[in-house]
């Protein structure tokens, strides 16, 4: 009792608690939509500096030619990165088949050039197809995956145009790259030291599934080949995108001058400071079109066209999004297979002989896939064997 007083007795410290939890959230929110702020402010400091004349008259000269080229371009990009995802996840194990990736990878470019971010979309598909395949956390590390594999192209090939042809960064590029090149290794002799400490079992063992899950998606002699193809050709679509955007923007430029520039504004649309990918492109287009003598006006029309026409590029995927089906496209089970569920409790509480009969029942669908598996084998390399069966159920069970 005379403890519960002492505390009942105490100065009014504790009511102030909730501030800091407030404070944490306000935070928290801060994070969160710093991304939308700063591409928001990007874009109205452009507008406001450089108007808006070369900026609409970019977009009244988009027409039905140019529809349909950006149309055509986003169909073998989406084509070829939905070809490496389902190489990815062949490589984890899990089945992917290409007509499916492709309609979902349609509809993650259209979310994220929709919605603000610009990752929403990749979040989307991998949770999905991870819910699908039965296995979540493999869902998710293919697209992780697919994306790094599309970043690390992006990177080494914009890293060598960079630094061989003329671009208002050659100069401090051929400075920074030996610094990032001792920077790699100083973080690889980490590394090295802390595997050679033996850190936990725990950590060691996360740590090489993960450089195993890599090394099986990216990098196998089955894998390789196809990854590393099928980047090139979605980043040669992006830069003839680009280039189209130029052209339609009333920049005559050559494209030996153009590409730099390009590989600029893709490598600025990997900053996750945009609204939907608006922001940062904008601003390093006009500033490198200002730079290379072609007027930081035409660099903001080509900027903003290049983001409409691949807006248009990713429609397809708004009607993969409303078309979209109920059922499960992945690893759809058969109508034997549900009838079976449905009727396993009403038997499991009929009785002993009952019971015996339901277990027959349901027990028997397990071998149902395997059409299924024949026909995932029968596309292959577009898809992966099913080796990891069906997820658990209560029924199955």
């Amino acid at each position: 009792m005379r403890g519960r007083g002492v505390a009942r007795g105490r100065p009014p410290h504790r009511p102030a608690g909730p501030v800091p939890a407030d404070g944490r959230s306000l935070v928290s929110a801060l994070r969160t939509h710093l991304g939308t702020v700063v591409g928001t402010a990007v874009l109205g400091v452009l507008v406001w500096r450089l108007g808006t004349g070369a900026l609409l008259d970019g977009l009244h000269r988009i027409d039905a030619a140019t529809v349909l080229a950006a149309l055509g371009i986003g169909l073998v990009t989406t084509v070829f990165s939905a070809w490496r995802w389902a190489l990815v996840a062949r490589g984890l194990r899990i089945r992917l088949p290409l007509g499916p990736a492709v309609a979902d990878y349609y509809r993650a470019l259209f979310l994220n050039a929709a919605l603000p971010g610009g990752v929403l979309g990749d979040v989307h598909r991998a949770v999905r197809h991870g819910h699908s395949a039965g296995n979540l956390g493999r869902g998710v590390r293919a697209v992780v995956l697919e994306r790094v594999a599309g970043q690390v192209a992006l990177i080494g090939t914009g890293a060598a145009v960079l630094l061989t042809m003329p671009s208002p960064v050659r100069a401090e590029v051929r400075y920074l790259v030996p610094l990032v090149a001792l920077a790699l290794l100083g973080a690889l002799a980490v590394v090295l030291a802390l595997r050679m400490n033996r850190a936990p079992a725990r950590r060691g063992r996360a740590l090489r599934s993960a450089l195993g899950e890599a090394r099986e998606g990216l990098l196998s002699r089955r894998n390789l080949p196809g990854v590393a193809g099928s980047s090139a050709v979605v980043l040669a679509g992006h830069l003839t995108m680009f280039v189209l955007a130029a052209r339609v923007a009333g920049s005559g430029a050559p494209v030996a001058v153009l590409t730099p520039l390009a590989v600029l504004a893709l490598l600025a649309m990997g900053l996750p400071l945009n609204v939907g990918g608006w922001g940062p492109r904008e601003g390093v287009t006009a500033w490198a079109f200002g730079a290379a003598g072609l007027g930081a006006g035409t660099g903001l029309g080509v900027a903003v066209v290049y983001g409409v026409l691949s807006l248009v590029a990713s429609l397809p995927g708004a009607v993969a999004l409303v078309a979209r089906r109920r059922t499960v496209r992945y690893a759809r089970p058969s109508a034997k297979s549900e009838a079976a569920s449905d009727s396993a409790p009403s038997r499991a509480a009929a009785g002993t002989a009952v019971r015996v009969t339901g277990v027959s029942a349901v027990s028997s669908p397990k071998y149902v896939p395997k059409e299924s598996a024949r026909l995932a084998r029968s596309s292959f390399p577009f898809s992966a064997d099913p080796s990891e069966g069906r997820p658990m159920t209560p029924e199955s069970v």
